[in-house]
């Protein structure tokens, strides 16, 4: 450590953070590890949170066809949980436990207006390979990004960081160094890259999970893919950029509004399907990448509302508007 540093912050700048020790310290009663047991005994494990009025955060693939859940507090304290809610397409469940101790008070999630920007050093804290209270440090380093989930569904506006995540940390807080939440760990995916649910998708599906049991999620009814320099050129389009109708759902939503794709061309050497509307904008917002449009419609849209989208349609830009469906229920 630098000579004459405090002994329990970092001056850095104006301001004082906290020490690796003290964000532990100051949240590590409030997480819990997970035991899932089925019909043949015990099938998983990983780890949660307590959050909102005293409800357990965690993933939805932790507990996913739970008949029990055990709750591990610190001080191997066992508590039985009640699943309470559980959503595939974000990848959160709400559990419930009787009579949790005190010291287990709720974390609170981070401002996410702005959302944290990459840089921002995190803790992920949680029970890899069932080692209960282990933490982990490292950086937020990429946002928005669509995270492919252990259920094999697509998360919106997830977060990527450097912390190490292994098997068990799935469900767990990764928090600033305030103390406040700014993801759910879902998933490791490599050396140096895991991923989380972003505080921004969770505060909007917890607490409806936590009161309703469930969280309804908005359609479009569409397959699509994003523009790469192939398309475009295809498409005669100057600019990199928006995603690109290839099917259209038959009875969905955008059905009869929005074109999908009915031919295709050969473009050095790649066949390109041509005839579909490019989706370049959503609300008013940009849409570049995929995930421009995956988040907008996590984060901003209900089913029933009614959305601009701005397209690309025989070479000229035009709005078009309809009213957004319900994602079924998983499995469906």
């Amino acid at each position: 450590g630098t000579a004459g540093a405090g002994a329990g912050s970092q001056e850095t700048g104006s301001e004082v953070a906290a020490t690796e020790t003290e964000v532990y310290q100051s949240t590590i009663q409030s997480v819990v590890g997970i035991l899932n047991y089925g019909q043949n005994g015990p099938q998983g494990s990983g780890s949660g949170f307590v959050a909102g009025d005293g409800y357990v955060v965690t993933n939805q693939h932790v507990v996913a066809d739970a008949t029990d859940v055990k709750l591990r507090f610190q001080g191997n304290t066992w508590r039985d949980a009640d699943i309470v809610g559980t959503d595939a397409y974000s990848d959160l469940a709400v559990l419930r436990a009787e009579d949790r101790p005190e010291a287990a008070t709720p974390l609170s999630w981070v401002d996410t207006d702005p959302e944290p920007p990459v840089g921002t050093p995190v803790m992920a804290i949680g029970s890899p390979y069932g080692f209960s209270g282990s933490a982990s440090t490292g950086i937020i380093s990429g946002v928005d990004r669509v995270l492919s989930a252990p259920n094999n569904f697509t998360v919106a506006d997830s977060v990527q960081m450097d912390a190490a995540l292994n098997p068990g940390n799935s469900g767990g807080p990764v928090v600033t160094y305030d103390g406040a939440v700014a993801a759910v760990a879902a998933r490791g995916g490599g050396d140096n890259i895991g991923f989380g649910v972003s505080a921004a998708l969770a505060k909007r599906v917890v607490p409806t999970l936590a009161a309703e049991g469930e969280y309804n999620h908005s359609l479009m009814g569409v397959r699509l893919v994003e523009v790469s320099p192939i398309i475009a050129e295809a498409y005669g389009i100057d600019d990199v950029g928006g995603v690109l109708i290839v099917e259209v759902m038959d009875g969905g939503p955008a059905d009869g509004i929005l074109r999908g794709a009915d031919g295709s061309t050969t473009v050095d050497g790649v066949s390109v399907p041509t005839g579909g509307d490019v989706v370049v904008g959503i609300g008013g917002t940009d849409v570049e990448v995929q995930a421009d449009l995956s988040n907008y419609l996590a984060l901003e849209t209900s089913p029933g509302d009614a959305v601009e989208f701005t397209v690309l349609r025989d070479g000229s830009e035009t709005t078009i508007s309809f009213e957004l469906g319900e994602r079924p229920d998983p499995g469906v």
